[in-house]
């Protein structure tokens, strides 16, 4: 799987890494329009990018796909059989409660501090601080995709955008275009989502 598949930019594109960006489009297509295949899509994807970004050294990336591959499990259960506030109703879009904006900054602005750290005392991580960002924010964004609060998509456009920086400086071209059309897909996803909403 660590194989060229080809070369992008004068850097070399391994099997493994077109596997799963693959994946990760069809996945995020699929939670768009709300399909349950979103999470085993997910799943898959994410265990890729676990081998791809430890090979890589990107230490905060490969602890965010462990934690996808292991909440792809929860959401995907959230979507076929959740409720909101004990309701009969099946899990729908929803907007988060002020206090739930409070909430999601925090755990973001903790989890940065704390990956940072980690990462900067405990590993070779060249980009400690950026990558603890971006595991943050998706730790984040996974909570609230799972729960279908709409506030998922502004905290995947953030993430995205940043982790279009951080694969830019690593060389990971094919990632790098991923997570491009991922940021440009959020928008979709969140337009999309707001109609939703508003039915």
């Amino acid at each position: 799987m660590l194989a060229t598949a080809f070369h992008f930019f004068g850097a070399a594109v391994s099997w493994l890494e077109v596997l799963a960006f693959v994946l990760a489009l069809a996945m995020v297509i699929c939670s768009a329009y709300e399909k349950p295949l979103t999470w085993p899509l997910a799943i898959a994807s994410s265990a890729l990018y676990v081998w791809l970004f430890y090979v890589s050294k990107l230490y905060g990336e490969t602890m965010v796909n462990v934690f996808f591959v292991l909440s792809g499990l929860y959401g995907w259960f959230q979507w076929l059989f959740g409720h909101r506030d004990r309701s009969p109703e099946p899990l729908r879009v929803a907007r988060l409660p002020s206090r739930g904006l409070a909430l999601t900054v925090t755990a973001w602005t903790i989890g940065w501090l704390a990956f940072g750290a980690f990462l900067s005392r405990f590993t070779d991580s060249d980009l400690p601080w950026a990558d603890a960002f971006v595991t943050a924010g998706s730790f984040v964004g996974t909570v609230l995709l799972a729960k279908k609060y709409i506030e998922n998509w502004p905290v995947w456009i953030v993430v995205n955008a940043a982790s279009v920086a951080l694969f830019i400086y690593k060389s990971l071209w094919l990632t790098t275009l991923l997570y491009a059309i991922l940021f440009a897909f959020s928008f979709w996803g969140w337009r999309i989502w707001r109609r939703a909403l508003v039915a």
